[in-house]
């Protein structure tokens, strides 16, 4: 269970994300404008891939502090969502809510997927070695997509938070007839 202070450190975590991913995500685009032909083919397919993995890896790492209250964001967001009145939503929230809860389910499946993939490694296989550094390269390889996926819609996540922040409460009293009357008849008194 997360604390109101920890959900806002973990929407604080999402927005350093979705900076960061930006940032990898708007050099990879330069890299490979540069280092591509007019029809997309890379110069030099080996820098090319190894520049995407240096990609891969650094949105990885960048959505590590996400990933770990990734699905409290989703839930909390999804019952924000239907506590908003109908003229604060955002039509589209509800489809990025659904993309975020795929992406977020096949990277939890990516990562079980890599723990198997640690144990059957070589004895010797350590971060450094061909074997181990290999096979990081396609586990973040395999889970890219559906970082991009959490770099593209994950400010809903951060808009929906801000809604419900600024919506009315639910348990708020609402101005009666007699209250708004004596409130309008006040205002135009002394004019």
């Amino acid at each position: 269970m997360f604390t109101p202070a920890a959900h806002r450190k973990l929407l604080r975590h999402l927005g350093r994300f979705l900076h960061d991913s930006k940032t990898i995500l708007d050099s990879w685009n330069a890299y490979s404008d540069e280092h591509t032909d007019l029809d997309g083919w890379p110069y030099n397919e080996d820098a090319y891939g190894r520049r995407a993995s240096v990609r891969d890896a650094a949105t990885a790492e960048a959505f590590e502090n996400v990933r770990i209250g990734a699905h409290h964001l989703l839930a909390t967001a999804q019952t924000q969502l239907t506590q908003l009145p109908a003229d604060a939503v955002q039509s589209r929230w509800v489809w990025q809510l659904g993309v975020l809860h795929d992406a977020l389910d096949r990277l939890d499946a990516l990562h079980e997927k890599w723990r198997e993939t640690l144990d059957n490694l070589p004895a010797d296989a350590r971060p450094g070695t061909p074997a181990f550094d290999d096979a990081l390269a396609e586990h973040h390889a395999e889970c890219w997509s559906h970082l991009d996926d959490w770099a593209t819609h994950g400010q809903a996540i951060v808009e929906i938070n801000a809604a419900a922040r600024h919506a009315p409460s639910p348990l708020a009293p609402r101005p009666t007839t007699t209250a708004a009357l004596s409130t309008n008849h006040a205002s135009t008194v002394g004019r």
